[in-house]
């Protein structure tokens, strides 16, 4: 995966993930809506062959950078959980 920044700004974010699809791009965008300084975020992908969703984030002043970051860390924190409980099943 490769990330490429469209635009970057002090409350504005706009990048393309690079070889995914809705399945990273839709988690991304619907943890990022947990975060109270978040005004706007979503994607869209242009044609189902092509994958690179083209995400758009923009804040009520706060830097996206650390938003993002935030979102990315629970995220991942998310993730640890969840294969924690699969490895207590089996």
């Amino acid at each position: 995966m490769e990330l490429k920044v469209v635009e970057y700004s002090k409350d504005k974010l706009k990048f393309n993930i690079l070889g995914e699809d809705h399945t990273l791009a839709n988690i991304l965008r619907k943890e990022l809506w947990n975060d109270k300084n978040v005004e706007k975020a979503g994607y869209s992908i242009e044609h189902a062959l092509i994958k690179s969703p083209k995400f758009f984030l923009e804040t009520n002043g706060k830097d996206p950078k650390e938003i993002m970051d935030n979102a990315v860390k629970r995220l991942k924190k998310l993730n640890e959980s969840l294969l924690s409980n699969i490895k207590k099943l089996f």
